[in-house]
């Protein structure tokens, strides 16, 4: 055999042996809702091969108003799923679920109220002699909260139709909302409203919280390490670089987004520190703490939705986050 025959033998052998071993991991995950510019930084690892580099092949399974993503995870059918807020994580303890957060991209829950401006709904404490448009959802979310913190009252709630137009009849109105899009509908129309982000006035919830089974913390670490880590670059990418490649994916997976919409989320994200403050500063972004855990349950556990009793600590570990992982290109 010539020598070029012999190496393009040997090459094509290795290559046969070793493709094997250096296939990616392929890795399901379930957003909360549709594609949007909350979900930015993972759509960003997908299109900028983030995922990749750390060897994983990851599919996006876009939430909505049908779809259970905690349910299709406790049952096998997704690797990762995004929990919107610390209840989800508590509820499986609770339920006796054995699936676990690992991470929580945002550190501040982007749940707001919003009010009209110039008419005495200056604070977040003055809204509680006003009516309140929430879902049924919220009534036993954020709520709670604020009815242990802030003294709210149930006769306070009005139903909320998920539609602004209630809010715009009615300039005493309040209504729930996310940080990135009501206050965006509303102000198209021309009204700069007041917008409380509720995690700014002690809601500890965290938000985009990555959960997965115990069992795969367990038995594949490093995967669950390698998601994680591969998911914070994504996010840093999205909010301090060029986010076209995950917006154009975003608008390839949900068609009602717009530049200008995802542009709008990509800025309150930042502005608002709703995925670096607080404690990722220092530890890197994903970071979660027990003492942020501890208050939370803390407060829902006084008004009674969980046993004080309940081992809240079965809800996460802490063994894949606060590595300063990101920090190094994040910005201050």
């Amino acid at each position: 055999m010539k020598p070029l025959q012999l190496s393009t033998c040997l090459a094509l052998f290795l290559a046969a042996i070793a493709g094997p071993c250096f296939a990616a991991d392929k890795v399901s995950f379930g957003t909360d809702w549709r594609a949007q510019a909350e979900h930015g930084g993972f759509y960003q690892a997908v299109a900028a091969g983030i995922y990749a580099k750390h060897g994983l092949d990851v599919t996006l399974r876009q939430g909505g108003p049908q779809i259970n993503h905690a349910q299709l995870l406790a049952a096998g059918r997704l690797d990762f799923a995004m929990a919107p807020n610390s209840f989800i994580p508590l509820n499986f303890v609770a339920q006796n679920i054995p699936m676990v957060a690992v991470a929580a991209l945002f550190q501040k829950d982007p749940a707001v109220l919003i009010a009209h401006p110039g008419v005495g709904n200056d604070t977040l404490a003055s809204l509680k002699a006003r009516k309140i448009m929430i879902g049924p959802d919220t009534r036993i979310g954020f709520w709670r909260f604020l009815k242990t913190r802030y003294n709210f009252t149930d006769d306070q709630i009005a139903p909320y139709t998920f539609n602004i137009a209630p809010f715009l009849a009615d300039k005493l109105s309040v209504q729930q909302g996310y940080l990135s899009s009501e206050p965006f509908q509303i102000e198209r129309i021309g009204i700069k409203p007041n917008v409380f982000l509720l995690a700014d006035s002690g809601y500890t919830s965290y938000a985009a919280i990555i959960t997965t089974s115990r069992k795969l913390t367990q038995t594949n670490p490093d995967l669950v390490q390698r998601f994680v880590d591969a998911s914070i670059e994504g996010w840093v990418a999205y909010l301090y670089g060029d986010p076209k490649l995950a917006d154009a994916r975003i608008k390839a997976d949900n068609p009602e987004m717009t530049d200008e919409l995802l542009s709008y989320g990509r800025e309150k994200l930042r502005s608002y520190g709703i995925v670096d403050s607080g404690d990722s500063k220092s530890k890197g972004i994903g970071v979660m703490t027990d003492a942020r855990w501890k208050d939370f349950f803390d407060v829902m556990a006084t008004d009674g939705l969980y046993k004080k009793e309940m081992d809240y600590k079965q809800a996460y570990t802490l063994s894949f986050v606060g590595k300063g992982v990101g920090r190094d290109k994040a910005r201050p």
